[in-house]
């Protein structure tokens, strides 16, 4: 059993690392989708935190998404500079801070905005947490969006451009690199290393789930009155989980503003929170490897039914709009897999049980 295990895994790895480069031969834009796709795995894992471990529902998750993206634009972008002549007094040559120092800053920034979230909301379950969650997400959304007067820091509306690609080991990832005479897009090296961080990110998550915390979090998921009785500090576990999850989401959106380019409002919408969301409900819930699974259905599959919506478009003689039909068939097969496999396409085995079979 172990041997198989083993197997699949080196086949899996292998799989992963040669995806990018049949990609290329097919065109960059399919290579975008797997990047995007690792990015929402990202995003998965740490809102699979909050709703699948500690069962606190969260409809504001893209507020941390937005936070990590803009913290990126900002400290990489000519932006700051052009605002405000003291910073460009200070840098001279601009601000082009290195991956090393930005990732950890958004992340910590991103979680504080975690707990910020969660120390009001300590009391609230079910709907009327929902409700706040996504009042919090909003809110970020909109000052994000006004934040250009009286002092323009957001730059409003307009977003933030000329962002920086990333440079990790003196390696440029906005430009393709020659290997042995082969050549590696710049979307596959930007692959490969969101493929190391997502490597990380459940290897944090798994270690996590079997910890002591990992197992207070479940407990506060399926009884937290039972819970706060044998002793677990229910709101320092609470407050741990939100800013946790939202730690994965600074980081997620760092490396989404790098790989864009740009960032503005319109991106970290109520419907991204949304389809976050039902990433982790569709995959499993509290189930790492159905999340996973989860976050790249949900975020290829928008993708490839650009193809199928053409032809359906043609069908109906263009009444219809592509997009729409996009977005119909999301929903026609969300419903349908729901339908079929109420707890997820890959559910825990022990869902709502303890780990002892772990």
């Amino acid at each position: 059993m172990k041997q198989n295990k083993t197997i699949t895994f080196i086949i899996a790895a292998l799989a992963a690392v040669i995806l990018p480069l049949v990609l290329q031969g097919f065109g960059n834009a399919w290579v975008r989708i797997a990047d995007m796709a690792l990015i929402y795995v990202m995003l998965a894992l740490g809102l699979n935190i909050v709703v699948g471990f500690a069962g606190l529902l969260d409809l504001g998750y893209v507020a941390f998404f937005a936070v990590g993206a803009y913290t990126y634009g900002l400290l990489a972008s000519p932006h700051l500079t052009d605002a405000f002549p003291a910073i460009a007094a200070m840098f001279p040559e601009g601000l082009h801070m290195p991956l090393w120092l930005i990732l950890p800053v958004g992340a910590v920034i991103a979680g504080l905005f975690g707990m910020l979230l969660g120390a009001p909301t300590l009391k609230l379950r079910g709907d009327y947490l929902a409700i706040v969650t996504l009042g919090f997400g909003e809110i970020i959304r909109v000052f994000l969006n006004n934040l250009d007067h009286p002092i323009n820091i957001t730059n409003g509306p307009k977003g933030l451009g000329q962002i920086d690609s990333l440079k990790f080991f003196g390696i440029d990832l906005g430009k393709p690199l020659t290997v042995f005479g082969f050549e590696i897009a710049s979307v596959s090296l930007y692959y490969y290393l969101f493929l190391a961080l997502v490597v990380i990110s459940v290897v944090l998550c798994s270690r996590l789930e079997l910890s002591r915390i990992g197992r207070a979090w479940m407990a506060i998921r399926e009884d937290e009155i039972a819970a706060k009785a044998m002793g677990i500090n229910t709101r320092n576990m609470k407050l741990l989980a939100f800013g946790m999850g939202a730690t994965f989401g600074g980081v997620s959106g760092t490396l989404f503003g790098a790989f864009q380019g740009f960032v503005s409002p319109e991106s970290f919408s109520l419907m991204e929170s949304v389809m976050i969301v039902a990433m982790v409900v569709l995959g499993g819930i509290g189930h790492l490897p159905g999340v996973i699974l989860g976050a790249i259905l949900l975020s290829a599959l928008p993708e490839v039914l650009r193809y199928l919506a053409g032809p359906l478009q043609a069908m109906t003689g263009g009444r219809l709009d592509s997009a729409i039909l996009r977005q119909l068939l999301i929903a026609v097969a969300m419903i349908v897999i729901m339908l079929l496999r109420p707890r997820g396409l890959w559910p825990a085995p022990d869902h709502g049980k303890s780990l002892q079979g772990k």
